[in-house]
């Protein structure tokens, strides 16, 4: 038997938008160990992506913005798997970050109320929805990950009003593991990566020069990939992570205890 022991079983994993993503890597390692994946996605164009990457996977189509749609996309699948594994899924990914700057990029405190509030309820509430919704669909010893960042405590300028978003949806992981432990064996978690070389960082205003700055403070010198942040999310999908639930881990090859490296350091000061 494989270590992970994920032959066969299923896993809905939503976010997928190329093959830059973190659920690009997370559903083909999935796939990779044996595993079944079902996608869910925000709109036809990423659809049709999916079945191009994943032609032997289904995918569906969710706007997580609206909870009705979480609600029929959870009767699309049902129906998918009703045949299969007594109709239920081992595992959920949530793989979902949106942020619109529709006045352009501000400083924090200028932050627009629409704006955040709407990245709240795409990037954080849909998480507590989807697990709502979709709890009568997960084996009771299932899984559900998030995919969080390493730290919500460092005032990046160029993150804007995302970090105290994402703190949001770490403390999120600890009330839905305990308010589910009530009825299910059911585990939240969330990854937290370092800086990640995606599609979705591509947008982020200077990000390309913190992304080399994250390169140098790693223990290593070598930036983390996304298939690291990848390999961590399947293991707390498996059955091997069974101890670990409402856990927020960091991955990020050791940047957070080296931030005070000779080199940095060196060239700060000249």
């Amino acid at each position: 038997m494989d270590f992970l022991n994920l032959e066969g079983k299923r896993f809905a994993v939503f976010g997928l938008a190329n093959k830059k993503s973190v659920a690009w890597a997370i559903a083909r390692t999935l796939m990779e160990e044996g595993a079944k994946v079902i996608h869910v996605v925000r709109s036809r164009e990423r659809q049709e992506a999916a079945r191009r990457l994943f032609p032997e996977s289904p995918a569906f189509i969710c706007d997580v913005e609206e909870e009705a749609n979480i609600v029929r996309v959870r009767d699309q699948i049902a129906e998918e798997i009703e045949a299969e594994r007594g109709g239920r899924l081992d595992g959920i990914v949530h793989s979902i970050a949106f942020a619109n700057y529709s006045e352009g990029f501000r400083p924090f405190h200028e932050t627009c109320k629409a704006d955040f509030l709407q990245a709240v309820n795409i990037s954080c509430f849909s998480f507590i929805a989807i697990a709502n919704h979709f709890k009568d669909l997960i084996a009771d010893a299932g899984s559900v990950v998030t995919i969080s960042i390493s730290t919500t405590r460092m005032a990046a300028e160029n993150y804007g009003y995302m970090a105290p978003i994402k703190a949001a949806l770490d403390s999120s992981i600890c009330f839905l593991a305990k308010s589910f432990s009530a009825f299910s064996g059911i585990r939240f978690n969330a990854v937290a990566p370092g800086l990640l070389k995606t599609s979705a960082s591509a947008g982020i205003p200077g990000y390309v020069d913190s992304y080399l700055f994250a390169e140098k403070a790693t223990l290593r010198k070598k930036a983390l990939a996304t298939q690291e942040a990848a390999n961590l999310a399947v293991f707390l999908l498996s059955e091997r992570s069974s101890g670990i639930s409402a856990q927020t881990i960091v991955v990020d090859a050791g940047m957070a205890v080296n931030y005070f490296d000779r080199e940095i350091v060196r060239g700060a000061v000249g």
